[in-house]
């Protein structure tokens, strides 16, 4: 009798294991494996974890290869190293198609589709997310000011020459689509010495502290908010698009036909306020990146608590 009763134990631990094996953390069958690429940044780490904590609870096998530069990530895709990571259409024509970057979301978008499909690449859907360029000004000085776009910025530095004082990296300084192309595309220019040239993790706090008057910045950085600044809009279009989108290996699409599906419901709900905020939750308020990843996702009803 006791050694009937051992035998049915193992085999219902067996069974437990066996079922227990079969599926993610979200329940369903085992879906393949995914290798997830990623660059070094905030956003980039916020961007792979949302994607493998989705995908694993959709039953895929999950393993992350971040904390990469631009042109390994690329190469890692290229070369099979990776199935997929997120990239920018402003970085994708620029630095690997060596093509004049593109204002024009759309544009840009079907155009790093149409040439990167050649190379076996597929580009699936253009987020509202936008880490381009951006000009910004403390929120009360703009109002008091009346400046809302750069065109308010343009005349009103036309107006007074000697008032405002501009911060700048010494990329954007330097680049013909960085400082002086914007200043020739809307028609004004800081005198030399309104213009002050620091490196780039210090623009937003000289900015905030009063330092500076008007600086540039990433759209998507969550200092933004942390600090009360505003982005000017840039409506005469200058700033290139930088759409992050999901660009995944052909061969890993046909290898797992639900991944594209739900790849393009992450990337439809994903918008450059939404990215601020999240980049704000991990730079400003130092809470960790695989909580936030997870939290907006639960928010998002893509994954339960």
């Amino acid at each position: 009798m006791k050694r009937w009763r051992v035998g049915m134990a193992v085999l219902m631990l067996v069974s437990l294991l066996v079922f227990s094996g079969c599926g993610g953390s979200g329940g369903g069958a085992d879906k393949g494996e995914v290798t997830i690429g990623g660059k070094d940044f905030t956003e980039q780490h916020l961007l792979t974890k949302i994607t493998a904590v989705y995908l694993k609870e959709q039953g895929y096998d999950v393993e992350e290869a971040g904390s990469m530069g631009s042109t390994v990530a690329r190469k890692a895709l290229e070369n099979g190293q990776v199935d997929m990571y997120w990239e920018y259409t402003g970085t994708a024509l620029v630095v690997y198609h060596k093509q004049p970057a593109v204002a024009d979301p759309d544009k840009a978008f079907d155009q790093v589709k149409k040439t990167d499909e050649e190379k076996g690449l597929t580009w699936l859907y253009q987020s509202g997310v936008n880490n381009t360029y951006t000009i910004m000004m403390r929120k009360d000085q703009a109002e008091q000011l009346s400046i809302r776009s750069i065109s308010d910025l343009a005349e009103y530095v036309k107006n007074n020459p000697k008032k405002l004082t501009f911060a700048t990296n010494a990329e954007f300084f330097s680049r013909d689509d960085g400082l002086k192309g914007l200043q020739k595309h809307y028609g004004f220019s800081f005198p030399a010495d309104r213009v002050k040239k620091m490196d780039s993790g210090i623009l937003y706090n000289a900015l905030k502290e009063g330092q500076v008057d008007v600086s540039v910045g990433f759209a998507t950085d969550g200092r933004i908010k942390a600090f009360n600044l505003v982005r000017l809009e840039d409506d005469k279009g200058f700033f290139p698009a930088y759409n992050a989108s999901p660009v995944v290996r052909k061969e890993s699409l046909e290898e797992n036909p639900d991944l594209k599906d739900l790849l393009v419901r992450l990337a439809e709900r994903l918008d450059t306020e939404t990215m601020m905020e999240l980049n704000y939750k991990v730079d400003v308020e130092h809470q960790d990146v695989a909580e936030v990843a997870r939290e907006w996702l639960v928010s998002e009803g893509l994954v339960k608590e």
